[in-house]
């Protein structure tokens, strides 16, 4: 019953797409510069509060109305990049959206896409679209021709969890990637279980090899960040540097960090 519940009040909100919210997480690099963030989203529920996405994506997913969150995700996305774009503090900044399998497998995904960033007149290269491996077990093909046509306009890929799942050398040299994402089940003991480490270090130089960039997820301690600086890891996100915002304490966040590094320059 609880989830049938649910389920009704997730399609009410979908349609009506008002108790839906981005929140924001800073992405660092190693000299403290915010050079981008990952959109997230949440649900504001009128009487249950802030709901887990943990409890409403997998649901989502399965009931197919992830299409239309994604849809409403991505849109609101290009236009915050689209604000974003007119101010010098912000101009910089990249987004990274989460993409769901279903999405990417819609016929008129890359249409979709392409659509949203000339309406909205986003820079492309500071969009990028975050796929998980899982979503690579079914049909890779039209997944890597879907990727090269958003990668010729300039739209960037990272690897979303990568060693976490499928992890197939072959297919990892064939799609047209910008990033690695090493997976926050790695970060959180890289520096108490050396299997954690060993894969942290090994992707890290897999990355190098194959001239991507990569990032680190669920940074939460300064330890954490120095190890994986020393391995040639330089961006991060996690609670270290900050938690996911709203975007009016998330820009607050971005003013801040502008004020911090334009006094470090000035001494």
């Amino acid at each position: 019953m609880a989830r049938v519940a649910m389920e009704s009040d997730l399609r009410r909100a979908v349609s009506e797409q008002e108790q839906f919210l981005l929140y924001y997480q800073a992405q660092i690099d190693s000299s403290g510069h915010l050079i981008g963030a990952e959109a997230l989203v949440r649900w504001q529920h009128p009487e249950r509060g802030m709901v887990s996405p943990a409890e409403f994506i997998p649901l989502a997913e399965e009931t197919g109305l992830i299409l239309p969150l994604g849809h409403w995700v991505l849109t609101t996305a290009c236009q915050q990049l689209a604000t974003w774009a007119a101010h010098p503090e912000t101009a910089h900044l990249t987004v990274a959206v989460n993409v769901s399998a279903r999405q990417f497998s819609l016929p008129n995904f890359v249409e979709e896409v392409l659509a949203l960033v000339d309406y909205f007149g986003v820079n492309t290269a500071n969009l990028k679209l975050e796929i998980t491996e899982s979503m690579l077990l079914d049909n890779v093909d039209d997944i890597i021709a879907k990727m090269i046509a958003l990668k010729a306009r300039g739209i960037n890929f990272s690897l979303d969890d990568f060693g976490t799942g499928y992890s197939s050398l072959s297919y990892l040299k064939r799609l047209p990637l910008y990033q690695l994402k090493i997976d926050q089940s790695f970060v959180r003991d890289v520096l108490t279980d050396p299997n954690d480490a060993a894969i942290a270090k090994t992707i890290v130089a897999l990355s190098q090899s194959m001239g991507l960039a990569v990032i680190a997820e669920g940074v939460e301690t300064e330890g954490q960040r120095d190890f994986l600086a020393l391995q040639g890891c330089h961006n991060y996100q996690g609670y270290f540097f900050s938690r996911p915002l709203p975007i009016e304490q998330f820009e607050a966040f971005v003013s801040s960090m502008h004020s911090t590094n334009e006094t470090r320059l000035r001494h």
